[in-house]
């Protein structure tokens, strides 16, 4: 893992993480299926993640002191295949047979189906305890390696979930950084409104973690924090990465309603008519939301 990042390097992350979010618009139009909000807003970090914190190969997937990275909530996958792509695991061509049928892009992550995918995800809740037996393993076998598990804040309603939590803490798992994408929408609506999460930081605390809170959307702020967890000693550490859901499409962010479904699938109100919101947020994004001319101009 780097130790250091510096303004070129954010500026050419944030680049790659805005690149990938228009690859997941083009994919996600492809599929027809799918979730929208999530993925978007989680670009930056997976690009963080894939081109500057985890030790990882594409070349050599199964590496022994590669780090572990564990997607709890898998319906955000399409965004972890586009970052995975461009990181050299696959073609790029191959994002355009996301959920078709005999296809490796599953809308849920296989583990057996697609190189450099840990574990099979899908039911919400139970990623954590997963990441919580590598890290344990890990430690018995005396392994370097580092283990990460994101998960999303409207999965912290399972009680599993806590179960794991509470094992990380007592276990003392040092090697275990989890990553919540704190964007406070559920499939039903707002997570406050559906069921109340917060406290968040002293849930955790509570059960002996160390408790960063971040910009999510702030690369240089997710580095930084993915540093200090490498350092803290005899206690698991969870990022609450705030970020937001549908982050660089105006009509989609904050909007609950595209948690899951993607664009040209059906008409919402507020959004440009289902014919046109692929287009449409493809140009949003090549342009920054009209901040540079684009180039369909």
């Amino acid at each position: 893992m780097s130790q250091y990042i510096d303004d070129k390097k954010v500026e050419e992350l944030e680049t790659k993480a805005n690149e990938a979010r228009e690859l997941l618009i083009e994919m996600l139009t492809e599929a027809g299926s799918g979730h929208t909000a999530g993925p978007l807003g989680m670009a930056d970090i997976f690009t963080a993640l894939y081109f500057h914190v985890l030790n990882h190969d594409p070349k050599n997937p199964e590496m022994p002191e590669r780090d572990r990275l564990i997607l709890s909530n898998g319906h955000i996958t399409p965004i972890r295949y586009v970052v995975m792509a461009m990181s050299g695991y696959f073609p790029i061509e191959e994002l355009k047979t996301l959920r078709k049928f005999g296809t490796r892009l599953q809308g849920h992550p296989e583990r057996e189906r697609l190189p450099g995918v840990e574990t099979t995800s899908g039911p919400l809740g139970s990623g954590l305890g997963q990441a919580c037996g590598i890290a344990y393993a890990a430690r018995i076998d005396a392994k370097k390696f580092r283990t990460y598990c994101l998960m999303s804040d409207g999965e912290h309603d399972s009680g599993a979930l806590w179960e794991s939590v509470m094992f990380a803490g007592k276990n003392k798992l040092s090697n275990l950084t989890g990553i919540i994408d704190r964007n406070n929408i559920q499939i039903d609506g707002m997570t406050e409104d559906v069921m109340p999460l917060e406290n968040l930081r002293a849930k955790y605390e509570a059960f002996n973690w160390h408790v960063l809170e971040i910009d999510g959307n702030n690369i240089e702020a997710f580095v930084d924090a993915t540093h200090e967890a490498a350092a803290i000693f005899e206690k698991p550490t969870v990022i609450i990465a705030h970020t937001i859901p549908g982050k660089g499409i105006k009509e989609i962010e904050f909007d609950y309603r595209w948690h899951g479904i993607v664009p040209g699938m059906q008409d919402v109100p507020g959004a440009p008519s289902k014919a046109e919101q692929s287009k449409k947020f493809l140009d949003e994004l090549r342009t920054l939301g009209g901040r540079i001319k684009s180039e369909h101009q």
